[in-house]
This record gives C-alpha cells, sequence and structure tokens, in this order.
C-alpha cells in the first residue's frame, strides 16, 4: 500500500505504444520521487507487445521473432519482475506509480484491487500467493485473467498489472506466459458480455480507492505533463 495515500490521482491515457508509456513511465516516476506528484495511476492499453521480464527464459517465446513481428506483434525486454506477458487491445493495463516501503504488500494490494474490480462486474476471481513467485496474478479458478509485475527504484514503483477485459486471446497461445502452461482467461469469456477496457477502467479506480481509503484525482494526460515537467524553481 501507498505510504501518501491522501495525494492520489487517476489518469486514463488511452492507447499508447509499449515505449511511449515506458518513457512515461519513466518521468512520472522522475516526479514522484522529486515529491512533484503524489501517488499516481496511470490507465491505459497497448498496441500488440510480447514484454519479457527480469525472470524470463528463451523457451517462453518458441518461435522466432520474425515470426511474431509477421503478425504484428512488437517484442520488447523490461526491467520489470516476473516473465513473458503480452498485451493489446481490449486489454486494461495499469501503472501505479507510487512510495512503498514494501514490494511484497504493494503486489498482493494490487491483487486485491484486482480482485475487487472483478468482483463488481461478477468474475469471482482469487489470488494463488502461496503457490509461488509464477502464480503472481489474479485467476479464476485455474485461468489467468490478469498479471502483474513491478519494478521499485528509491522506494517509488513502475509497471505495475494487466486485465484481460475483451482482447483477442489467441496471441496467448503462442508464448509460455509467465512461464506456466496455463489457461488464459478475460471478463469476455467469463461473463459472456464484451466490456469496454476504458469503461472497466471505472472499476478499477473505484477499487484502488477503496484499497488506498482516499478518492483519487482524475487528471487529464495534459495536466499530467504539466505537473510532471520541472519548472525553474523546482531545478534550483
Amino acid at each position: 500500500m501507498s505510504e501518501r495515500a491522501e495525494e492520489c490521482s487517476v489518469v486514463q491515457l488511452g492507447r499508447l505504444d509499449y515505449g511511449d508509456a515506458n518513457a512515461l513511465q519513466e518521468r512520472v516516476r522522475d516526479a514522484r520521487e522529486a515529491g512533484l506528484i503524489g501517488d499516481t495511476l496511470l490507465l491505459l492499453e497497448h498496441n500488440p507487445v510480447y514484454t519479457r521480464g527480469r525472470r524470463s527464459s528463451p523457451e517462453e517465446l518458441p518461435q522466432e521473432e520474425a515470426w511474431y513481428a509477421e503478425r504484428g506483434i512488437e517484442i520488447v525486454d523490461v526491467d520489470r519482475g516476473g516473465r513473458v506477458t503480452y498485451h493489446a487491445p481490449g486489454q486494461l493495463v495499469g501503472y501505479p506509480i507510487v512510495k512503498t516501503a514494501d514490494v511484497v504488500a504493494h503486489v498482493r494490494s494490487l491483487e486485491r484491487v484486482i480482485i475487487a474490480a472483478l468482483a463488481s462486474v461478477g468474475v469471482e476471481a482469487r489470488a494463488r500467493v502461496d503457490e509461488g513467485a509464477d502464480f503472481t496474478g489474479v485467476w479464476v479458478e485455474e485461468r489467468k485473467i490478469a498479471s502483474i509485475g513491478v519494478h521499485l527504484r528509491r522506494s517509488v514503483t513502475t509497471h505495475g498489472f494487466a486485465i484481460n477485459v475483451d482482447m483477442d486471446l489467441e496471441p496467448w497461445q503462442w508464448i509460455v506466459p509467465c512461464g506456466l502452461q496455463a489457461e488464459i482467461t478475460s471478463v469476455a469469456a467469463e461473463t459472456g458480455v464484451s466490456p469496454d477496457a476504458e469503461q472497466f477502467a471505472g472499476q478499477i479506480s473505484a477499487a484502488w480507492a477503496a484499497e488506498l481509503g482516499a478518492t483519487p484525482q482524475s487528471l487529464s494526460p495534459e495536466r499530467l505533463a504539466a505537473m510532471i515537467t520541472p519548472t525553474d524553481a523546482t531545478l534550483a
């Protein structure tokens, strides 16, 4: 959980390429470290991309990189924990840039937020804390519906979670997701309803607020950009 729950914001960014979102995360983290902003949750969708975390191994991507490229999927190495995962439109990605003294507690908090948000749309989900690091995330029975992987620097987190809302699940079959031979599911697959990832952001925002015990402020991307840009005074 955040150490400064009284100061938190939510920014809905729409769809961003992974590289652009990663660069924005770095700027937001720098601003959080400098005290320019409070804890901030970035919510967005990505164009198709496989990301490899620090614990990834080559066999998790069994095809050649060109094979994936022919299908319109980029491959990016990242500094978060975890293994290979997939992002694409119809999946809600959340990057909580928060100050924390306990990264494990932060991950457990994200699991609770996702479980609560899914419950609000009729999906009964669970964490699998006692089964090892590879089972980090959120599950519907034995099916994985949300992935979590974070990075910590100077007590400020980046990266976060990805919830399958209503996306094409076939590309998950082309990798070994999170190092597991696990079935992947989505809100749409579980409920028979086709929700919108951007609308589901409202459920996540509400669940995050409840977890923090705060009322997050909604920020526009433009307002966020202004807040994280150092002024002459902050550089002095």
